[in-house]
């Protein structure tokens, strides 16, 4: 069976196997949180979204600009602000009042935390019942930022030398966790993970990046490469136990650029079809995928919802019980917040389509009309006519 083409990849307008991607990623993190067996190592899902999302983004930024000839930042902030603010402030809020009308809203962290969370520097808010959310502070400050560096850099320079200089930053942010003390050890290798999917993008995107890379886009590979991949996932926690106590960073710090890269291998498989594409892109994986983010922001509330009703609960129970209410209530915020608020975003980047036509159509009036006008060609008599009249 053949390997994919860099032609074929850049017709393509979406990656099926990625809400699968996302469920699986989603629901390690509920089991890691809630009672799974730590065999499963499920914090990993994180850096699993992270490379993800640096994928993603940069992919939609190269194909806008190769489409359109530009990127929109303003259009790139609006899909990301409509996108990502609604659910996390919903949720923010009902747990901010659950824990107020519980009397904890100060005790269990999160009336202090919330000028983190206000501000997007969830990462350094320390524990509270919206702790999960500190993966949004990593995410937000890499949205905000690296659409301002793509296009500083500059069209051709994004495409010649972008990957050289996100390999730079990777380094830095390697030197920095190891010369730096913090109070949350290992967070700048957090974009290891984001930039290791930025890294990615940029290689697809590129013909001969793409070539180096397209034998693994074989169905026979993917099988290969999706094998592997969950060898090097089971393998977190002895790989994390070899390398704790680098340099005083934690084990499972130190593993986070080992499983982005494995991440990135297994992304560069997905793209294309085959075994594993196929099964992730299964309406169950899709529906968990599309409902992931919030499901990812819900567990918590579902959590604490179990545990009033079945405290005894635990282990495997608790892990399965409380992803399927996650999901309920993810399903419920999926269907009243996420996707009206995409859309009015969609809507609302129309509209500004729409009027910065009109305004550029009256513009180029306006200019028309202030132009000196080329005189029509005249016969000669009717040219003797108009000298007769001009002027002195």
């Amino acid at each position: 069976m053949k390997s994919l083409t860099h032609a074929d990849y850049l017709a393509l307008r979406r990656f099926p196997a990625l809400d699968g991607l996302r469920a699986i990623a989603a629901v390690l993190v509920v089991f890691f949180h809630y009672g799974g067996p730590d065999w499963l190592q499920g914090w990993a899902g994180v850096q699993m979204f992270f490379v993800l999302s640096g994928f993603l983004i940069t992919t939609l930024m190269l194909r806008e600009e190769r489409g359109t000839g530009r990127i929109s930042l303003k259009e790139f902030y609006l899909r990301r602000s409509f996108r990502i603010l609604p659910v996390y402030f919903v949720v923010l809020l009902v747990t901010a009042a659950g824990s107020a009308i519980a009397g904890t809203f100060v005790s269990n962290g999160i009336g202090p935390a919330l000028k983190y969370f206000f501000t997007f520097t969830n990462e350094f808010a320390g524990s509270s019942p919206y702790g999960q959310s500190w993966s949004l502070g990593i995410e937000q400050k890499f949205y905000l930022v690296w659409p301002l560096v793509a296009i500083a850099l500059g069209t051709v320079v994004l495409k010649r030398r972008a990957g050289a200089a996100v390999l730079g930053l990777l380094l830095a942010l390697v030197v920095v966790n190891f010369t730096v003390s913090h109070s949350n050890p290992g967070w700048p290798l957090h974009y290891f993970s984001i930039l290791t999917g930025v890294l990615l993008a940029i290689a697809l995107h590129s013909r001969r990046g793409f070539e180096l890379l397209r034998p693994l886009t074989s169905p026979v590979a993917q099988v290969f490469v999706s094998v592997g991949f969950a060898g090097v996932h089971l393998s977190v926690k002895p790989i994390a136990g070899f390398l704790d106590g680098i340099n005083g960073i934690p084990g499972h710090v130190l593993v986070i650029p080992v499983y982005a890269l494995a991440t990135a291998v297994l992304l560069t498989a997905l793209v294309s079809p085959g075994p594993a594409t196929t099964l992730l892109s299964t309406k169950p994986m899709q529906f968990v995928g599309e409902r992931s983010y919030s499901l990812y922001l819900v567990q918590t509330i579902a959590a604490t919802v179990i545990a009033f009703v079945w405290p005894s609960l635990s282990g495997i129970g608790q892990s399965v019980v409380v992803t399927a209410l996650g999901l309920a209530l993810a399903s419920v915020l999926y269907t009243t917040v996420e996707i009206p608020m995409i859309n009015l975003g969609r809507r609302v980047i129309t509209r500004q389509r729409a009027a910065a036509a009109v305004r550029a159509a009256v513009a180029g009036e306006k200019a028309q009309q202030g132009a000196p006008q080329a005189p029509a060609p005249q016969s000669e008599s009717s040219r003797l006519a108009s000298i007769g009249h001009a002027q002195p």
